[in-house]
This record gives C-alpha cells, sequence and structure tokens, in this order.
C-alpha cells in the first residue's frame, strides 16, 4: 500500500471538535487504501502558552528543561487524536518523537534532524494501524528530548515521509496553500499553485510563515511531494494545486518572476569588528542561529531572529565579554524580501525593489542577495508598507526582469 503522511498544525487541533474532523479526515483517507502517519502540533496556543510560563518562572529559562516543557503539547495532541480515531472505528496508534525514530544533534530549542530510524512506524502500519505521531520532538544522540524549533512539525512530517518514501506529505493548516504574501497585510495576495523547493525554502528563511526550511531540505533530498492544504478541504484530487499549494522540483514558470513577498520583524543586527570566527564562536557558545552573515576583513555582520533567542542578556553580557566592546546589536529594524527563481540574473529587480521603497521614503540600511532572493533591511515600524509596496510592483503589475 502506498503511504501518506499528514501533518494538522495547531489551529487544526485546537479543540475537540476540531480533533474529532481531523480524525474523520484521517479515517476518510485510510478507506481510500493507503497506510497513513498523522504528524500533529500541540493543540492552538499550548506551546506559546507554556513558554509564557516558563518565562514567568525564569527570565533566562535553561533550554534543556525548556525542551522537556515544551514538547509536552504534542504528546497531548497525539493522544486526543488517536483516542478519536478510535472513536470513529480506526486503529491508531501514539508516538513520542523518540519512539517513532526522529534522531537529532544536541541541540537544545532548535536541534536538527540528523537520522530517521522508523522501524516502530513501519511495523505498525504493518498491522494495518494509523500511526499519530508527536510532531516538533525528537532525541538526541545522548539520549535528550529535544525540540526543533518553529516549524518544526512540517520537518517532523517530511524527515517521517522521506524515510518512509511516501508518496507525498501533505501539510493541512487553516490556509489553503501559500499565498504571495501575508492576506492580512496584503488583500491582493494570492494563491501560489506550485512552488519549487528552493522558493518554498527561501519564502521560510525570509520568515514566511510557510513550510520549515529544513523540511523542504529533506522533500528536495528524497523528491518528495509536497502538499499545503487547508485541512477544511477536500482530500487531494488529480490535481492538488488547483486547491492547494504543490512544491516540486521545477515548477511551469518563467525565471526572473517574483512569486512572494515575505517579511521577518524584531531583527537584531549583530555588527562587528572583529574576525568572522571570533563573531560565530561567541555565537555557537550561547546556542544563537544567525543567518545573512557578511564578512570583509575585520568587519563581520549577522542578521540575528529576536524570535529564536531565548537567552538575549547573556548574549549581550558574552559578546561584551568575549570581544570587548567590539561589537554591537543594532535593534529596530525588519527585513522584507522578494522570492522567485532567477530573480538576480541581473540588478533590474534588485534596483526596482530599491525603487518602490525609496518612493514611499523608506530607508534600507542594508541589502542581501542570493540565487531565488533579496532582502532588504529596514526600519521596524514600516514593514507592512514596504511589503505592500513591494507586492504591488511584483505581483499584482506580474513584472517580469529577465536578461
Amino acid at each position: 500500500m502506498s503511504v501518506i503522511v499528514q501533518k494538522y498544525g495547531g489551529s487544526s487541533v485546537a479543540d475537540v471538535q476540531k480533533l474529532r474532523y481531523v480524525a474523520d479526515r484521517v479515517v476518510r483517507t485510510r478507506q481510500q487504501g493507503h497506510d497513513v502517519v498523522v504528524v500533529v502540533s500541540a493543540m492552538g496556543d499550548t506551546t506559546d502558552d507554556l513558554l509564557a510560563m516558563a518565562k514567568q518562572v525564569s527570565p533566562n529559562p535553561d533550554r534543556r528543561e525548556l525542551d522537556m516543557l515544551l514538547s509536552a503539547g504534542e504528546r497531548i495532541s497525539m493522544a486526543l487524536l488517536s483516542m478519536a480515531i478510535r472513536e470513529l472505528g480506526g486503529d491508531a496508534i501514539s508516538f513520542t518523537g523518540s519512539q517513532s525514530g526522529i534522531i537529532t544533534n544536541d541541540r537544545h530549542v532548535d536541534a536538527r534532524i540528523i537520522e530517521v530510524r522508523p522501524f516502530r512506524v513501519q511495523d505498525e502500519l504493518a498491522r494495518g494501524k494509523v500511526v499519530v505521531i508527536a510532531g516538533y520532538q525528537g532525541v538526541s544522540y545522548r539520549r535528550e528530548v529535544t525540540t526543533l524549533g518553529r516549524g518544526g512539525s512540517d520537518t517532523t512530517a517530511v524527515a517521517m515521509a522521506a524515510a518512509l518514501d511516501a508518496d507525498y506529505c501533505e501539510i493541512c493548516s487553516d490556509v489553503d496553500g501559500v499565498y504571495s504574501a501575508d492576506p492580512r497585510v496584503v488583500p491582493a495576495a494570492a494563491r501560489i499553485g506550485t512552488l519549487s523547493y528552493e522558493e518554498t525554502q527561501e519564502m521560510a528563511e525570509a520568515g514566511a510563515r510557510v513550510l520549515n526550511a529544513q523540511a523542504v531540505e529533506f522533500a528536495k533530498e528524497k523528491g518528495i511531494a509536497i502538499y499545503a492544504r487547508a485541512t477544511q478541504g477536500p482530500l487531494p484530487g488529480p490535481d492538488p494545486s488547483s486547491d492547494g499549494t504543490v512544491v516540486r522540483k521545477t515548477p511551469p514558470r518563467m525565471p526572473g518572476t517574483v512569486v512572494g513577498v515575505a517579511s521577518e520583524r524584531d531583527i537584531l543586527l549583530l555588527d562587528a569588528a572583529g574576525p568572522a570566527a571570533d563573531v560565530v564562536a561567541v555565537l555557537g557558545e550561547y546556542g544563537v542561529a544567525g543567518k545573512q552573515l557578511h564578512a570583509f576583513g575585520d568587519r563581520t555582520t549577522i542578521a540575528i531572529s529576536r524570535e529564536n533567542l531565548h537567552d538575549e542578556a547573556r548574549l549581550r553580557n558574552g559578546l561584551q565579554a568575549r570581544l570587548q566592546g567590539r561589537a554591537r546589536l543594532v535593534d529596530g529594524l525588519a527585513a522584507v524580501s522578494v522570492v522567485g527563481a532567477g530573480i538576480n540574473a541581473t540588478y533590474q529587480n534588485l534596483q526596482a525593489g530599491a525603487d518602490a521603497l525609496s518612493a514611499i521614503g523608506i530607508a534600507t540600511p542594508g541589502v542581501a542577495t542570493s540565487s531565488f532572493r533579496i532582502t532588504w533591511m529596514i526600519p521596524g515600524e514600516r514593514v507592512q508598507e514596504a511589503v505592500r509596496a513591494l507586492h504591488e510592483r511584483f505581483i499584482e503589475s506580474r513584472t517580469v526582469l529577465v536578461p
């Protein structure tokens, strides 16, 4: 039988009624003749509530204990969903991340999956059961409970799909796919029918609330299609891009087309007068993940997302102690990005975006590019205006700038 992996986000399992609907959808998928593995997130705002509780107890909670706490949310969801499936006549069993064979490195709060050993999952599928797995978590090679950071349940689902050689991985949430921008910010944002792996990764790295970047990397390596769909929508039909977003190797699109605009608030810019190796050593010591590193001579800058920074005071103290006043954290910034294959083949897209931002008086103290992305650093309070301006310039006008 073909294997289908489904992942349901926190909003899809936020209460008992929604859990029952998900259980019905899982049972219907099983009745179509598929082996089904389900990955679930914590219910609703459970993870945020647990994190807030931890911060009340300790302003800078120990990362190991934080993982022990936060991993409890998904375990609640997996057990309840397994019960709901059984009430509908299905046969289900729930597993934690460690029980399902998710092996990670030894980082807490933002661990990375290094191996999947799905032997128990395969055994239960062979017995005809639906396997429900707690997302967002795993176990390190030192047998410590770890969590995978924002979007970690996506990573669990796609990594498991890759290990099981699944037909596809379905990511279900309260939206019907990936949009060209956040519809709450840009009313004209449109659903994107197909995306490449690289475009999806870049949108995730740029702050879009789409699929987790590491999850897409697993799919890319194994060539597994990802279907991003609405939980309340129908099961996938012959053309899953008609009512969702399909992430695959090569979408039918001209190079140079901007497909999405993403943004990330609350960026800290680390500006250091010192070799990159010294700066990175400090970040590594405090478990801080940076992005967009730029180094030239003795000047190093790194963008840091405050969302993933759980011990900012310790980092500031560590930078002062190790770099002796040669480093500063610039606050009050945001990042806005445009994404698309081949958009940097010339400088035309870069210039067009800069002009659009300048036209509404937004200063851009920094810019970074990759093969699929252009990112401007801007004042944090102007981020929504910037997203709307870039979306109008590149998406609504359907401007394509190629050599």
